[in-house]
């Protein structure tokens, strides 16, 4: 076997760990035809395959996980040293950041440990608030960073997918009267949470519903809920069902304290993407999201 390219090693490693061509080449800035032609040369090289392929996406083979590995050491080392170059964090030197609601309780947290865990005890302030707000501050240079939910959009901040998010359906999984749901249409039946008027999860939750059910029959709820914490917890809690990101409730699917419905004709995704107020940002907040930029989390 050839000495294999670290160009395409590094694609494998960014496909493996996102899950998908599109969101890898996306990443990467690269075409899918570039990222799926480097996957399959460099299964030429290895002489086996890496991928398994499917509809929802690709999962890694034994062989695939094994190489996974090995990609995100070099990784790892290749970043070392280009940080070396290019002038590692100072001591002291703030990361400063604006954070919409779902991502500062779970995106942004484990890229902040990543990060310290390669470039020491770099200090961070994660401001917190939701999706408009944080783009104005963006807009206005209180944050040189911001991460955001939601399709809001301003034409003062540049803004760029970084990750997919989906809003699933959750129940109480000890709630029986819930288990047979398995269409939109049987949400006509039962309880659903909210959030308040205004937000960006709900309008993206009713037009979905609406695009499925029609305007008549999408439901008005009584129970609203003033955060994505408190309306996961009401489920939780029996009261219904909640459409929640998928990222915020991996402990309680894992606990078995709440259950994904499995809803055959309604997929809601949205995305979470970095807000700057120019194309390239530089400083400590650029080296962070450069960095988080190479080093996604692992999607729920």
């Amino acid at each position: 076997m050839s000495r294999l390219d670290p160009r395409k090693l590094e694609t494998f490693r960014v496909v493996a760990q996102t899950r998908k061509i599109s969101a890898a080449a996306k990443l990467l800035h690269l075409s899918q035809p570039a990222v799926t032609a480097q996957i399959r040369a460099l299964e030429e090289e290895c002489g086996r395959a890496l991928l398994l392929r499917s509809s929802k996406g690709v999962t890694p083979t034994d062989w695939g996980l094994r190489l996974l590995e090995a990609a995100k050491q070099v990784h790892e080392v290749l970043g070392a040293v280009e940080t070396e170059f290019q002038g590692e964090t100072a001591v002291g030197e703030e990361v400063v950041i604006g954070a919409s609601m779902t991502t500062a309780a779970y995106v942004v947290p484990p890229l902040v440990a990543g990060f310290r865990a390669i470039h020491g005890r770099v200090p961070f302030r994660v401001q917190v608030s939701n999706t408009a707000r944080v783009l104005e501050w963006v807009a206005e240079g209180r944050v040189p960073l911001g991460i955001v939910e939601g399709r809001q959009r301003s034409p003062r901040v540049h803004l760029e997918r970084y990750l997919e998010d989906e809003l699933v359906a959750v129940a109480a999984s000890a709630a029986r009267d819930l288990c047979g749901i398995s269409r939109a249409a049987d949400l006509a039946k039962v309880p659903l949470l909210l959030r308040e008027p205004g937000s960006n999860t709900r309008a993206v939750v009713e037009e979905a519903l609406t695009g499925v059910l029609g305007s008549r029959l999408v439901r008005r709820s009584e129970l609203l809920f003033g955060s994505n914490q408190s309306m996961k917890m009401a489920a939780v809690a029996g009261l219904g069902v909640a459409f929640v990101s998928r990222w915020s409730v991996q402990l309680e699917v894992a606990a078995g304290t709440l259950r994904v419905l499995p809803l055959r004709d309604l997929r809601i995704v949205r995305a979470f993407s970095w807000a700057t107020a120019s194309r390239n940002l530089s400083g400590a907040a650029g080296r962070f999201e450069a960095w988080a930029r190479r080093n996604p989390p692992a999607r729920p």
